[in-house]
């Protein structure tokens, strides 16, 4: 017994130099910069109180809810479009899927100021859907730069990520399953609704939950579409940029990112009961 203890030791202490890299990043580039954040949030005229301000101060609450909202709506839009197209391009082989569905994906590799542009370029003052609806109805139709255009920019920077992620998981299906309920009668959407959707809901709150989360904190293409969106991340560059209010733009920093977590840590609670209930 001895004898094992002391192989172990030597093994602990591997895994501890293993470990050492990463624990030093975290401290270094997470809970440091963090704890720091917390400490200027805090060092303002009303101390503490600042990080009650997005819930006492209209302007904040109205923020808040408005970026809620809208990263609400990209999600459920995203995953009501992400799962049928993902589904479908994983069961359905065509001439030319390969390349569909690397146009799909380019997305990804846009910053969020390119995308702002695109919407512009789209449903801005001169894009093309206000030239079609004046040349149609004699009426220029613009919104890139309100939660319109922003909730279309997040939804075409959201998509491809689902996608990719209802693809691997369709992937791991099991036609057997299915095959069954078709055996005893059920029609494509009963399948669908009973036995593809539940198993493929740890895929989907996982990434809805990754594309929640993107959207609250996404600040490039809302930066892009500024002219008439409050949502909190502007709320929170306006103080710091604007007003030079540090310690109320670290307090509102801290207040995005706590909600954040939460949706994040019920996501992941939601997403382990399900893939013991798909089990």
């Amino acid at each position: 017994m001895h004898l094992s203890k002391r192989r172990a030791q030597p093994g602990r202490a591997i895994y501890l130099l293993f470990a050492a890299p990463g624990l030093t990043l975290f401290l270094a580039f997470w809970l440091l910069p963090m704890l720091r954040l917390v400490e200027v949030g805090a060092s303002g005229p009303g101390g503490a109180a600042a990080y009650l301000a997005v819930l006492t101060n209209r302007h904040y609450f109205m923020s808040l809810v408005s970026t809620l909202l809208l990263s609400a709506a990209v999600t459920l839009a995203t995953l009501s479009i992400a799962a049928l197209v993902g589904l479908f391009l994983q069961r359905n082989r065509f001439p030319g899927k390969a390349i569909l569905l690397s146009m799909l994906t380019f997305p990804l590799a846009f910053p969020g100021v390119v995308v702002g542009f695109m919407v512009i370029m789209l449903a801005g003052r001169q894009g093309l859907i206000g030239v079609l609806s004046n040349w149609l109805f004699g009426d220029s139709w613009v919104f890139a730069y309100s939660l319109g255009g922003l909730f279309l920019g997040y939804l075409y920077f959201s998509i491809p990520r689902v996608i990719l992620t209802v693809m691997a998981a369709a992937e791991k299906l099991d036609p057997a399953l299915e095959e069954a309920a078709r055996s005893l009668g059920a029609n494509p959407l009963r399948i669908f609704v009973d036995v593809v959707l539940p198993a493929l809901s740890p895929a989907l709150v996982s990434s809805g939950a990754i594309c929640f989360a993107t959207s609250v904190g996404a600040f490039g293409t809302a930066f892009t579409l500024a002219t008439n969106i409050d949502v909190l991340p502007m709320a929170i560059y306006n103080e710091f940029t604007s007003y030079a209010n540090f310690s109320m733009a670290a307090a509102l920093s801290i207040v995005l990112g706590v909600v954040t977590w939460l949706v994040l840590a019920v996501a992941r609670s939601w997403s382990g009961n399900a893939a013991g209930a798909a089990a």
